[in-house]
């Protein structure tokens, strides 16, 4: 008798139920929810099925059995009677319920920040950022997203999405102010919480095209930064659920994440701008004919994803006192490779070009370049070859003065290749820098050469150490005897980077100067000595 009280007392519901599915018996607990004893357990149709299989299989049931009443759950453990009965305690795991499906939304939610990190992250393109943003908002927080760029004061980059729609980009002017929380996003405030917005007053311009009328609103910002990248907002269809606290807390995270990446990518842009104007200042130039005379020039950084280095060659016009006009052509070789090389190379060829004045005196510009890179903070030196070049009739003369560098080379049209006669100390490391100047005719049809040590001194060939070398150059131009500047710059060029192949080498660069063949300075519009237009 105890035994039966103790039974009917214990704080689980427990049922007996017979081999025919009716229950013999509940305790107090089971009573509660309403498994009246002589009613069937059909009435709870998870513990009948479960009673069905285990009274005609009881090895086969996986036990316990999960189900619930009404908003709770159990687990259902069965105790076998001889004559077939059984009785069946229900253990509440309604808490744990709840937990595992807790524990399945946030990890659902943790994949989902995942999946928005790695698919903005692949992406440094701004416009790009907000349609991944604006897609996987739409397929996992609403019914529709919109992600709105910080922008100018005159307009905004809008991307709208519905869910399983493609989303749609449009640069126009908003009026922030339409709807409630969006100016505060834009400048970066506290979301404005969804219960303070009203739908109705949505403007047009805020739902995709056919989404119906807008039941509820969220406005969150995106942080980047240190500034604001834009706002999200998040749309739900009229009918459907309101955004609930937890939901808007949630969006606020997926916004941290997609403002981020969205920041970063205005940041690489800007960067890239900013990096690309900068560039183009310290690429070599493009060369043409100047005044008759061809100009034609060849430059390989010493990285393959580089584009500048420390080798540079320009070619300017110089007025002189006379009238007649003349070019300063400028090759150097600045000490070291990369980026620090190039920003050095910058500032000399900035330089030379603010001393063209002084062009027809040499030693002075040397001087003057010499003492700006001695007051500089660099401790890197520079050799170059200034010539200057001027045409003569069917002849053309250069000036050609070293400071340092490799001796220009002279392609006469019988194939002969001689070194320039001029000899100089490198520029920003003494503060005497004696030099010699060689003044030297070209016949039409002869080439004069200036080239950096990155071609001699390129190492490779079939042994794979060995350097190409002055000699392997004057051969390789004894067979260009006659050919134009372009032809001979392409040539030393694809002759250096054969031979370094695949290799490591230095900043390549060459400068050809050509005296045309067959052409007098009277059949391209001169008079007397040679006149150039830039």
């Amino acid at each position: 008798m105890a035994d039966v009280q103790a039974w009917q007392d214990a704080p689980y519901p427990s049922v007996l139920v017979g081999a025919g599915g009716e229950v013999r018996a509940a305790n107090d607990a089971a009573t509660a929810l309403l498994l009246e004893p002589g009613g069937p357990v059909a009435e709870v149709g998870w513990l009948a099925d479960a009673h069905d299989r285990f009274v005609s299989a009881p090895d086969d049931l996986v036990v316990p059995v999960a189900g619930s009443v009404g908003d709770r759950s159990f687990e259902a453990h069965p105790v076998a009677h001889d004559d077939r009965s059984v009785t069946w305690w229900l253990v509440e795991d309604t808490d744990v319920r709840l937990a595992r499906e807790a524990l399945q939304v946030e990890q659902g939610r943790a994949a989902l920040l995942a999946d928005v990190s790695s698919a903005l992250l692949t992406s440094l393109n701004p416009e790009r950022c907000m349609r991944i943003t604006a897609e996987l908002a739409a397929r996992h927080l609403a019914d529709a997203a919109l992600v709105i760029s910080a922008g100018s004061h005159r307009e905004s980059t809008v991307t709208r999405c519905a869910r399983d729609g493609e989303p749609e980009q449009v640069r126009t002017r908003i009026d922030a102010d339409e709807v409630a929380g969006l100016g505060e996003a834009l400048r970066g405030f506290p979301p404005v919480p969804s219960r303070w917005i009203d739908p109705a007053s949505a403007p047009g311009w805020l739902a995709p095209d056919g989404f119906g009328d807008v039941g509820s609103i969220v406005v969150t910002p995106l942080p980047g930064h240190g500034v604001p990248a834009g706002a999200l907002i998040l749309l739900r269809h009229a009918g459907e659920p309101v955004f609930t606290e937890d939901e808007e807390v949630f969006a606020r995270l997926f916004a941290s994440r997609a403002g981020t990446a969205m920041s970063a990518a205005h940041m690489f842009t800007r960067q890239a701008s900013i990096t690309e104007t900068l560039m183009r200042e310290l690429l070599p130039p493009t060369l043409r004919d100047v005044g008759g005379i061809e100009f034609a020039g060849r430059y390989r950084p010493a990285g393959d994803t580089e584009r500048v280095g420390g080798d540079f060659y320009d070619v300017h016009p110089v007025e002189r006192e006379d009238g007649d006009a003349e070019a300063l052509a400028v090759l150097g070789d600045v000490c070291g490779k990369g980026l620090e090389a190039a920003v050095l190379t910058g500032k000399v060829r900035t330089t030379v070009q603010a001393l063209l004045p002084m062009a027809d005196d040499h030693q002075q510009v040397l001087d003057l370049l010499n003492n700006a890179l001695l007051t500089s903070h660099h401790t890197r030196f520079v050799t170059l070859v200034l010539a200057s070049v001027v045409r003569t009739g069917a002849e053309v003369r250069l000036r050609l003065t070293s400071a340092g560098h490799l001796p220009p080379l002279i392609v006469r049209n019988n194939g002969d290749v001689d070194e320039a006669d001029t000899t100089g100390t490198l520029v920003g490391a003494l503060a005497d820098i004696p030099s010699t100047t060689a003044t030297v005719v070209l016949a039409p049809g002869e080439t004069c050469l200036l080239y950096t040590d990155g071609i001699t001194e390129a190492r490779g060939g079939p042994l794979g150490g060995e350097m190409f070398g002055e000699h392997r150059l004057k051969h390789a131009l004894a067979a260009c005897a006659g050919m134009p500047a372009d032809a001979i710059a392409e040539h030393v060029h694809m002759l250096a980077a054969q031979w370094v192949g695949s290799g490591a080498h230095d900043d390549m660069a060459v400068l050809a100067i050509t005296a045309p063949r067959g052409r007098h300075l009277s059949a391209v519009g001169g008079h007397g000595r040679g006149r150039f237009t830039p």
